[in-house]
């Protein structure tokens, strides 16, 4: 895992993200504040799952946990944007848009923004690992986790 970026990745002005108000997805941010990234996984099946849900999706039990995992995996899919999805990002085009996959809790997928040049190649399959980006002066604080190339 990689030390916390000098300077932020993302321009001021984006929404800043939250834990719902039913407070599901509250252990992941949580977590990414403290360096760690939590994925569920169901104690009864063993069952691993992300985005967060209040059940397992195989064999519906409620007693969902949060584990920490490595946060390392692989590149499965990606885009490099050009048209920005958000007013705060308009002169901050292109950037890369990946789906990663952590083998090592059972080939979940997460979206995560690419570090590096935004015109760089990218390889299906390339290890990556993650790079968190602490808010901690704004209001709530919030910390992001973002990816990078490791080879």
């Amino acid at each position: 895992m990689s030390d916390t970026p000098r300077t932020t990745y993302l321009p001021e002005g984006l929404p800043i993200p939250v834990p719902e108000n039913d407070g599901l997805s509250a252990p992941y941010w949580a977590g990414l504040q403290q360096d760690r990234l939590l994925v569920q996984r169901c104690p009864r099946c063993t069952t691993w799952q992300f985005g967060p849900e209040w059940l397992c999706h195989h064999c519906h039990s409620f007693d969902i946990e949060w584990t920490e995992v490595e946060p390392r995996g692989r590149i499965f899919s990606w885009e490099r944007v050009w048209s920005p999805s958000h007013d705060a990002l308009r002169r901050h085009g292109p950037y890369l848009a990946v789906l990663i996959e952590l083998p090592h809790a059972g080939h979940v997928r997460m979206v995560g923004n690419l570090l590096g040049d935004p015109l760089q190649t990218v390889t299906i399959g390339a290890d990556v690992e993650g790079v968190f980006e602490h808010h901690r002066d704004s209001t709530p604080s919030y910390s992001l986790l973002h990816w990078q190339t490791t080879g």
